[in-house]
């Protein structure tokens, strides 16, 4: 049995922990269950990721991280010519794909991630690469990812703005609940799981891509007010700490 989390809403909100959602993972592990952290947020690099959740008291192997940086990458080939309108973690990907990463210029590739520094500069760029004929990946379409201030623009509004520009429509797009980042995860961990999530539309939806069970939890983007939801969770729980708690008592879990 493996086990996903998701790290905006699951595991943390912006920089800050969600309290027990260190000792749930531990808890998981203590189990013997295989794990990953499956994250939207294309901007950070593996070490950043692995570092922010040593930061927070979760012990994480690299290999145990993916991200929708990783599955972009997988979109373009070796040489490839790509502008990157993106943060480091995409620009990471990238070079680790071999392909040919650049700031502006004519490419075969555009790939768009979240990133804090987007500006009407990089709109443009990007824009004249598509219409120059690049094609359009993304790392994610979420229009939104829950801080404790609430919800703030992601990648996905970063994505319209440029699809809009340039006239086109994503080529495809790599992150949850998409084909990339699913055949990334269950080569990695295999068919068997449950994935651990704040949003139907990405998360509920990557489990059903998975195969997986779907724990919805509401300590990020989905709230009681927003139930009943499609797809249908396996169960609701307030945060990680309450799923893990949950599983650990139903018939399912105690009959393995």
């Amino acid at each position: 049995m493996a086990w996903v989390f998701d790290l905006d809403g699951v595991i943390r909100l912006g920089p800050r922990p969600i309290p027990g959602a260190a000792n749930a993972v531990a808890r998981i592990r203590e189990a013997g269950e295989e794990v990953a952290f499956v994250t939207n947020n294309s901007s950070h690099t593996i070490a950043e990721v692995r570092d922010e959740l040593t930061s927070f008291g979760i012990v994480v192997d690299p290999h145990e991280i993916v991200t929708s940086a990783t599955a972009v990458a997988t979109l373009v080939a070796p040489g490839e010519r790509v502008l990157a309108c993106a943060g480091p973690g995409v620009v990471e990907a990238l070079q680790l794909r071999g392909a040919e990463v650049v700031a502006e210029g004519p490419a075969e590739a555009v790939v768009v991630g979240f990133h804090v520094d987007f500006d009407y500069a990089a709109m443009a760029r990007a824009a004249s690469a598509i219409r120059s004929g690049a094609r359009l990946l993304a790392s994610n379409a979420d229009a939104a990812y829950p801080t404790p201030d609430g919800l703030r623009p992601g990648a996905g509004a970063i994505l319209a703005g440029i699809a809009v520009a340039g006239g086109v429509e994503p080529t495809a797009i790599a992150g949850k609940p998409h084909r990339p980042i699913a055949d990334l995860v269950r080569a990695r961990l295999g068919p068997v799981g449950v994935a651990v999530g704040d949003r139907p539309d990405t998360d509920g939806l990557f489990a059903v891509a998975l195969g997986y069970d779907f724990a919805l939890v509401l300590s990020g983007v989905t709230t009681t007010a927003d139930l009943p939801v499609h797809p249908t969770p396996a169960f609701v729980a307030d945060d990680l700490a309450s799923a893990v708690e949950v599983w650990m008592a139903s018939e399912p879990r105690q009959a393995q």
